[in-house]
């Protein structure tokens, strides 16, 4: 099977961890992002899980923990060919979506939960779920789940799988919070470090461009504008949508990746990314994990991080799976001492080059290639809209608005006829036949409106209050219902 994955060969990390995970024990692995850890905790859970009893309702028989739901989906995405040859279900949890396909998913039963910690305790509470069940629980990017503060609520979910479950621990790296982890949760675990965070890959290049700010967006677009993909960082949100939108109007097909996003923005600006459709991605530091592209050439720090460890994460989106990559950091002349300190820590030692602007030579050896300008990124929602809003401009507005809102045309309709009626005299024109009127159109109204109460509980609820209700989209997989690809 991992044959046809083209997976005939491990990585260091799963060279190391396997034998110790497939027999059962408590495992700790530290190493890079990008250095295979996924499928080092996914092979063993399988394997595990493949031969034992049925999953049962809203009692998972293993938990995978991740930091964020960009990560999930990745993880998601290398479980999916595993659990379709070994017949095991799973659902990914996280926020951010409706829960009602989670928790259907979750009474139903399932063998494996991939979460972010916050929903899951969410649906915990709620009594949609119980890890009384777990045999195998993975916490990875453990170091990341520290750095946004998700520590307190993974000491709770850890506390309530059983004591003599295995559990396996993946991270980067390990500071004193992880350790203090490690020290209460993993019984004598087995440590495997491969390489670590620290230990730059050898077929990455770093290079520090120091500039004026006023030249930033012109360098970039030179960049950005170069074959291949690239991965440009900002440090805030609204700086990440402000500089896709400046590349998009440059001519260079742009999405962002940031936490004022929706899911389905995320998920769509990641496929147009992943299917070329976008060649840059601009994102904050949500992205520097759980992002799996292999081909991309360029990761441009736009804006250079605040500490070491963000900018090795960071880094990580190029040279991977044996590739090439080149790494830009753009520095004002006031940053100067705070990249020097961070590429210390980091242990890097780049190339500086002082350059004026979008014309030095440096721009096309790091990004080479001849220079495009496509045009801006259009979802494909937006574009398919346009034809029928424009396929009749001779059409009343009237009529226009009325098709668009068809809903309020017919819910107005009524009133409106009876309210015309009276005034041509066809209906009773007395104060007192008008107050009745009036009364029982209010009667009417309020009627109406709890019904429209009663179906909106319905569907919060998810449960049809007259009859069966309408089934819910699950994420959740058999062997046959991953057949057709989904991800």
């Amino acid at each position: 099977m991992l044959d046809g994955l083209g997976i005939d060969t491990p990585t260091p990390i799963q060279a190391a961890t396997l034998p110790d995970s497939l027999a059962g024990r408590d495992v700790l692995g530290r190493g890079r992002t990008g250095s295979g850890k996924t499928y080092a905790f996914l092979l063993p859970l399988v394997a595990r899980l493949s031969a034992d009893r049925p999953a049962r309702r809203q009692t998972p028989r293993a938990l995978v923990l991740a930091p964020t739901r960009e990560l999930v989906g990745q993880i998601e995405a290398s479980l999916a060919p595993l659990a379709k040859a070994a017949g095991l279900t799973y659902v990914t949890v996280f926020g951010g979506v409706s829960q009602v396909p989670q928790v259907n998913a979750l009474r139903r039963g399932v063998d494996i939960v991939l979460a972010c910690p916050g929903r899951l305790e969410d649906l915990i509470g709620q009594r949609h779920c119980t890890l009384a069940g777990v045999e195998i629980t993975v916490l990875d990017e453990a170091d990341h789940m520290a750095d946004l503060g998700f520590l307190p609520g993974v000491r709770r979910l850890l506390s309530q799988t059983p004591q003599g479950g295995q559990r396996l621990l993946f991270s980067a790296t390990l500071d004193n919070a992880i350790d203090s982890l490690v020290r209460q949760f993993l019984a004598k675990p087995v440590t495997h470090q491969a390489d670590s965070a620290q230990s730059p890959v050898t077929a990455m290049s770093h290079h520090v461009l120091q500039i004026d700010r006023e030249h930033r967006l012109s360098i970039l677009l030179d960049l950005a504008s170069a074959p291949g993909r690239t991965v440009v960082f900002a440090r805030t949100k609204h700086g990440a949508k402000g500089l896709a939108r400046q590349l998009n109007r440059g001519g260079v097909p742009a999405v962002e990746l940031h936490g004022n996003l929706g899911q389905n923005a995320r998920t769509r600006n990641l496929e147009a990314f992943h299917s070329g459709d976008a060649s840059v991605l601009v994102a904050t530091d949500i992205a520097a994990r759980g992002i799996h592209v292999d081909d991309v050439t360029l990761v441009v720090h736009a804006d250079p991080p605040t500490e070491h460890k963000a900018y090795l994460h960071r880094s990580g989106r190029t040279a991977r799976a044996g590739n090439a990559g080149t790494v830009v950091t753009l520095m004002a002349p006031d940053q100067v001492r705070d990249v020097r300190d961070l590429m210390r820590a980091a242990g890097i030692q780049p190339t500086t080059t002082k350059i004026a602007g979008s014309g030095h030579p440096i721009l096309a050896e790091l990004a080479p290639g001849e220079r495009a300008l496509p045009g801006p990124f259009e979802p494909a929602a937006r574009i398919e809209a346009r034809p029928s809003q424009q396929a009749n401009p001779q059409q009343p507005k009237k009529a226009r608005n009325q098709r668009r809102r068809p809903a309020r045309a017919a819910s107005q309709g009524a009133p409106s006829v009876r309210r015309s009626a009276g005034s041509s005299g066809s209906a009773a024109t007395s104060p007192a036949a008008g107050q009745k009127a009036a009364s029982r159109d209010g009667a009417r109204r309020s009627s109406a409106s709890r019904s429209s109460a009663s179906r909106s509980s319905a569907g919060r609820d998810g449960v049809s209050r007259g009859g069966a209700s309408r089934p819910a989209a699950t994420r959740t997989h058999s062997a046959a219902g991953f057949s057709s690809g989904r991800r």
